[in-house]
């Protein structure tokens, strides 16, 4: 569906229950000692600052208004002046914009060029008026199963657009969901979006994990190859808890559960929320196979699916659920690993200096 279309049709999640009175939500404030923009400060000659609208440990973002195309509401992303003075994380921040001018379709967030000088880095992209999906049916609150389903299905055709582009989003949860409160959707944040990625080094998998460990796929946490089934995987995970109200896996250690989903298969939709139809559930295990191979290969593909469950075969892989097996790693349980590391390396150093100590009694 491209921008013209949209506006003409009727609005996408018209006939969705749950979205007909969306309320307005944005992030919170912390107090900070963060130098902040003024209310009625104008940025770079162009942007006149409204409100300070949300902060993550990254970033403010503010409301504003883009005096050279008609006063229209946007929002200013601006980093903390710790990623600043960080050339990496401000590499990283930069690169979401890179990502996000790339990118035109009406359920992806649109940013702005701002090609004149600014007086220090920012991004620019459109406000929108609503709450994420984190807000709406995530959590405690599930949703209907047709509601569930026709939100899932316009998330594919935005990440659809994204892969065709060569982008994979790779931080897919429910809180980079926006639903907007005109009855559309976008899917925000591409601060992690990337090309697919083959193998990782050793050196690479040694490194910290970037993602959302509720929503990431196993070749994320283990660090293998990404690619469009990442995706496929995240958007899964998004759709298991709309439906149940429940993350696919549950632990008080958010890392735990991540690398769970290594090892083993979530719980059968079904016995969390037994209204289920068997097709909806044959789908959302379908997209959370553990291996890449297992899943939808393609967004369309998924789509498909999703627009006309009723003709799913019903393959009974719900009864063939494998549970979370225990896994030594320096990821997982990286204090018994590097215990269990250290005692090989003094293990080995014992038997070289054996070996020596023969070797010289010898001659």
């Amino acid at each position: 569906m491209t921008l013209d279309e949209i506006g003409r049709a009727a609005p996408p999640l018209a006939d969705v229950a749950c979205c007909r009175e969306i309320p307005e939500a944005h992030g919170s404030i912390e107090p900070s000692a963060e130098p902040q923009l003024r209310v009625c400060e104008v940025l770079d000659g162009r942007f006149l600052i409204r409100e300070a609208t949300s902060r993550s440990g990254m970033a403010t973002t503010y409301r504003a208004e883009d005096m050279f195309h008609g006063r229209r509401e946007v929002a200013i992303k601006v980093p903390l002046m710790w990623v600043e003075s960080d050339s990496a994380c401000l590499t990283r921040f930069l690169h979401e914009e890179e990502i996000g001018l790339k990118l035109l379709h009406p359920f992806l967030l649109r940013f702005y060029p701002t090609d004149r000088g600014k007086y220090r880095p920012y991004i620019v992209t459109e406000f929108l008026r609503g709450c994420t999906l984190s807000h709406l049916g995530c959590g405690t609150n599930r949703l209907s199963e047709a509601d569930s389903l026709r939100i899932a299905s316009l998330i594919c055709e935005a990440l659809g657009c994204m892969h065709d582009q060569g982008v994979i989003h790779c931080d897919l949860k429910p809180s980079n969901i926006m639903i907007c409160r005109d009855q559309t959707l976008r899917v925000t944040d591409f601060e992690l979006a990337s090309p697919p990625v083959g193998h990782w080094s050793m050196l690479a998998k040694l490194a910290p994990v970037f993602g959302t460990p509720e929503y990431m796929a196993p070749e994320q946490v283990e660090k293998g190859p990404l690619d469009e089934r990442t995706d496929i995987y995240g958007l899964g995970a998004i759709l298991y808890e709309l439906l149940t109200g429940s993350a696919p896996f549950q632990s008080a250690n958010a890392w735990k559960s991540a690398f769970q989903r290594t090892t083993g298969d979530p719980i059968a939709p079904r016995r969390l929320n037994p209204a289920l139809s068997p097709q909806a559930e044959e789908i959302v295990l379908h997209a959370l196979q553990r291996s890449p191979g297992g899943r939808y290969q393609t967004m369309t593909a998924f789509k498909a699916d999703l627009n006309a469950r009723a003709r799913v075969p019903v393959t009974g892989y719900c009864m063939r659920l494998q549970p979370p097996r225990w896994k030594l790693s320096l990821h997982a349980t990286p204090v018994l690993a590097g215990m269990l590391l250290g005692l090989g390396a003094i293990l080995l150093l014992v038997i070289v200096f054996l070996i020596l100590r023969v070797r010289l009694a010898a001659r």
